[in-house]
């Protein structure tokens, strides 16, 4: 979705004037003017640290260069930022900016902007047993799904990596079995299984913190407005 509106500057900046008066919250506002949380906090954003002529959008698309993009998906992947700090940090024109150049890196439409050392490590992968592709997974999860580090870290590729985690998610470890033509290969033992399922709980409980603690700054920016 577009991070481009139907309203003017002058118009963005009654809206978030409406906010800082008291007169109405956040959700009531987003409501009446058809808005998204993330377009109104980033508008607030962008006053705060331009004034008026931060609501202001350009006539034209910006163009960023591949160094910029590669850069930013990077600080990404490397699970330091999140996706909302980078488009803040970096002045995006939208978060779906980002989430673009996130699935090109990940489907390797733009290798060519890709260090030749990092190239090699996405593009050479190898063959990989059961035990092997539930340990890579394990790891690429208590790594905050850093791909290319575990990528490295396991002499694999990025694809496979990435491939991985994506079938761990939906199917479990039976996901990682390889069926292509082969018998299925040895199960992972029950305390294994018990091991890999509390690292899954883990990561999924990691989310949930994060959303939570988003929810609570929310309500204490609403507290401190009335």
């Amino acid at each position: 979705m577009s991070g481009r509106t139907k309203y003017t500057a002058e118009e963005k900046y009654e809206i978030l004037m409406d906010y800082e008066s008291g007169t109405s919250s956040i959700q009531e506002l987003c409501i009446n003017y058809s808005i998204s949380t993330y377009a109104f906090y980033k508008w607030r954003y962008n006053y705060e640290k331009y004034g008026v002529d931060g609501l202001r959008e350009s006539k034209t698309y910006k163009k960023y260069s591949r160094e910029l993009k590669e850069q930013v998906v990077l600080e990404y992947l490397s699970g330091k930022y999140s996706q909302r700090e980078l488009v803040n940090k970096y002045g995006l024109t939208d978060k779906s900016v980002l989430k673009r150049w996130i699935n090109n890196y990940n489907s390797h439409r733009e290798v060519t902007a890709i260090p030749k050392g990092m190239r090699k490590s996405m593009a050479k992968g190898r063959s990989t047993s059961f035990r092997e592709r539930i340990e890579i997974v394990q790891y690429c999860i208590d790594h905050k799904n850093n791909y290319q580090h575990t990528a490295e870290t396991h002499n694999v590729s990025y694809q496979q990596v990435y491939q991985w985690v994506k079938k761990y998610e939906f199917g479990g470890e039976n996901a990682l079995q390889d069926r292509r033509g082969k018998k299925n290969e040895t199960e992972l033992t029950p305390e294994e299984k018990i091991k890999l399922e509390m690292k899954r709980l883990e990561a999924e409980n990691e989310k949930l913190r994060a959303e939570n603690a988003f929810l609570k700054k929310l309500e204490g920016l609403e507290r401190r407005r009335y």
